[in-house]
């Protein structure tokens, strides 16, 4: 078994929606013209917003959080149709279009990086358009990189975006944990990127607390001891939409392991350095609050544990 084609056992979970809906989104795109294809996507979205009490709650959580107030219905459904449509560009991605992608500002390693390549662990989040600006990262033919995501049913997307971009792109399955480090081993010993979430909680088994969203919040730091393990730097990074098949890039300095530096410190290090980012996160999102793609419930409060990790970390 490899990483990159290690087969988890079927999948539990899926995608919303019929098999079939991908294919049919991307047929319809061929044939309609956008302003008669946007509103019949705009009311399939309420459609399948109806069927979804559940994400429907999760959203009007995290809304009510970060509008500091109830949100309207529209709002619940503006929320909905930024993903539906973040989910059309990358079938537009994947489908050959282009995609434009600028940068914002304190960015130079990651440019760096797109430049010279290298070992390097890039940290993201269920927000904007990063999903789809971690799989063009495929596109640098002097690029190689490996993706740790969740199997799920009706991935039509991940698929697609998968086979556009070839030997390059390569995703690491981690539906089953007992997987996770031998499959994550064999992807640091080569040289290719490795970008995991950084966002959800369900499959790490290192946690601390970060000031979010008005509260201390659990959020996994795996990449932190990914990188001290392996010795590679972190770069953490997400996409936000800018117009129509375009977004901008936002990302940290890198964070480097030192040689010789205890543990301890290092992780302190480490926790300063997602904080950092965490806030430069919020920022984004109450920008634009539609960005926001955990249909789930917020990450947990932890009771009891400092802000910024000082607690330590929780497992």
């Amino acid at each position: 078994m490899n990483a990159s084609s290690a087969t988890p056992h079927a999948p539990a979970r899926r995608n919303p929606g019929p098999s079939w809906g991908y294919r049919f989104l991307r047929a319809a795109d061929r044939v309609l013209p956008e302003r008669i294809y946007k509103p019949l996507r705009a009311l399939g979205t309420l459609i399948a917003m109806t069927r979804m009490p559940a994400e429907r709650r999760h959203s009007r959580e995290y809304l009510s959080i970060v509008l500091g107030r109830r949100p309207a219905w529209r709002e619940v459904f503006r929320h909905f149709f930024a993903f539906e449509e973040m989910l059309m560009d990358r079938l537009r991605v994947a489908g050959g279009r282009d995609y434009r992608t600028t940068f914002g500002p304190d960015t130079a390693d990651f440019k760096a990086w797109l430049e010279h390549g290298g070992r390097v662990l890039i940290g993201s989040f269920h927000v904007g358009a990063s999903d789809l600006q971690g799989c063009q990262i495929g596109g640098y033919e002097h690029l190689a990189v490996r993706i740790v995501r969740q199997r799920v049913g009706n991935s039509h997307d991940t698929d697609k975006l998968a086979e556009r971009f070839g030997e390059r792109l390569k995703f690491i399955w981690i539906n089953e944990p007992q997987e996770a480090l031998y499959a994550l081993k064999v992807a640091a010993d080569s040289s290719a990127a490795i970008v995991m979430h950084c966002d959800r909680v369900e499959f790490s088994a290192r946690t601390a607390a970060f000031e979010f969203l008005g509260a201390r919040r659990l959020f996994p730091v795996t990449i932190y001891n990914l990188a001290l393990i392996f010795n590679r730097p972190v770069i953490l990074a997400v996409g936000m939409p800018s117009g129509p098949a375009a977004a901008v890039l936002h990302a940290s300095p890198r964070f480097d392991p030192v040689e010789g530096e205890p543990r301890a410190a290092a992780m302190r290090r480490a926790h300063a350095h997602f904080q950092a980012f965490l806030g430069r996160l919020e920022a984004l999102l109450h920008s634009d609050p539609w960005q926001w793609f955990n249909f789930i419930p917020l990450n947990p409060v932890a009771e009891g544990a400092a802000a910024g990790g000082q607690g330590g970390e929780n497992r």
